[in-house]
């Protein structure tokens, strides 16, 4: 494709619950390009196939309708493309989703893409992978439920260049979002390593959405940050040398400077001059951040090195189960009354076969977070006792949780507000997998 002279990129959301409302202002203000919504995390993708297995048509993020409903003929009448991950475990019929309600909209012509083929649980559970973070391999962890690798950008670059205007992907590295419009827009080769550095840096800078404009940098009288009720999504500006300016909505909520930009470059990377993705390992180490004005931060310096041979994948696997349960002591002496409720609680469960360090008892705005010596500055009016552990049985489970319940006849005096649940845990696991194994298909349906 001939290379423009620069694209505008959003971010619509930065993980699976984010607010609809700030993607909905970037559709409408913000001059975009590409809209993109990030919304898997390690452990959303095990879930869905989790419901994908108890109903074919299900598997995609719950929220894909209402963020589509939200901003698809806007987005189409501005000429913005969208491109988002929430396919899930079912990218096929997220797209089929999104195809219902352009044609609900009257978007006749618009063309949907779906890019497939990260699902791999038939090919880990057959080489029974080694794993990557720890001794053993993918069989040693009993019941496996999905296997999903992180694809890079080349699936929703096809899909682009076969003239998707909405591209739904399942699990895609996060930064990769990102990458691909600018490798389409600008026609990066995907072997130039800085070009694709930078742009996984442009990548990373956004796909937390909001942390970038001041959300979770807040820390009142230290890090203030204007208008977070009112909070903006970051966009982008890229240029096809690979520099861009990080900035927002004018007249958002938030802020967009270095700091926030300098905590996000941070945020999850183990080696800031070898940061692993699928489309390439990405070096930060040189990356030079400058305000150019309000909320305009430019970001130079990136690069980047050949990409690995090999793709991360995410193994989930059935590890038991979650028992938990939580009552509220108040007034004078609520402290004392809600250690009483954990001893007794510790006793019962003792004397039950329940006990050992697979179990928290802990006082929910005393000792809950941080641990070690205590410094009590005041008696708290209010506490709240939570005891919570792993079992290998729901019936154990279900049990811990009863026996909390049960302080309200059965424990210190003032005791309300009990709470209790049993479920089963879906953990997460890495391995590796031979790139050249992987097989990405794209699926275009047009409305």
């Amino acid at each position: 494709m001939a290379s423009r002279r620069t694209v505008r990129i959003g971010s619509g959301a930065g993980f699976a619950d984010d607010r609809i409302e700030p993607a909905v202002e970037l559709a409408e203000r913000g001059e975009l390009d590409y809209l993109v919504f990030e919304c898997l995390a390690e452990r959303t993708i095990a879930l869905a196939q989790l419901e994908r297995s108890r109903d074919p048509l299900a598997g995609y993020h719950e929220w894909l309708p209402d963020r589509m409903r939200a901003v698809l003929a806007t987005c189409a009448a501005n000429g913005t493309k969208i491109i988002t991950n929430m396919g899930a475990a079912n990218p096929l019929e997220a797209a089929r989703v999104v195809v219902e309600i352009a044609r609900h909209e009257g978007l006749a012509g618009l063309r949907v893409g779906a890019v497939t083929g990260d699902d791999v649980l038939s090919l880990v559970t057959a080489e029974d992978l080694p794993l990557l973070d720890r001794p053993g391999s993918v069989s040693s962890l009993g019941n496996v439920v999905s296997a999903n690798a992180y694809l890079g950008c080349e699936g929703i670059v096809r899909a682009l260049a076969e003239g998707a205007d909405v591209v739904v992907t399942g699990r895609t590295a996060d930064p990769s979002l990102y990458l691909a419009p600018l490798v389409h827009e600008f026609g990066w080769a995907l072997d130039d390593w800085d070009r694709i550095g930078k742009g996984l840096c442009l990548g990373h800078l956004l796909e937390c959405a909001a942390q970038v404009t001041g959300g979770y940098f807040a820390d009142p009288g230290f890090k203030d940050v204007p208008a977070l009720a009112r909070l903006g999504f970051p966009l982008a500006v890229a240029e096809a040398d690979g520099t861009f300016v990080v900035t927002k909505v004018a007249g958002s909520g938030g802020l967009v400077d270095v700091r926030t930009c300098t905590e996000q470059l941070l945020y999850e990377v183990h080696d800031p001059a070898a940061y692993v993705c699928p489309d390439a390992v990405a070096d930060f180490s040189g990356v030079r951040l400058c305000e150019l004005g309000t909320d305009r931060v430019q970001v130079t310096g990136a690069t980047g090195r050949a990409r690995p041979d090999r793709l991360k994948v995410s193994v989930g696997y059935f590890d038991g189960f979650l028992g938990e349960g939580q009552i509220s002591y108040a007034g004078p002496n609520a402290v004392a009354r809600g250690r009483l409720a954990l001893d007794i609680v510790r006793e019962r469960l003792t004397t039950a076969g329940l006990s050992g360090a697979d179990l928290r008892y802990e006082l929910i705005g005393v000792d809950a977070v941080l641990r070690g010596p205590r410094v009590d500055v005041a008696d708290p009016r209010e506490v709240r006792v939570r005891v919570a552990g792993w079992t290998s049985s729901l019936d154990a489970a279900r049990y811990l949780g009863r026996e909390v319940s049960a302080l309200w006849l059965n424990g210190p005096a003032g005791g309300g507000g009990a709470t209790r649940r049993a479920e089963p845990v879906v953990a997460i696991a890495s391995a590796l997998l031979p790139r050249h194994a992987v097989r990405t298909e794209v699926s275009i349906v047009e409305v």
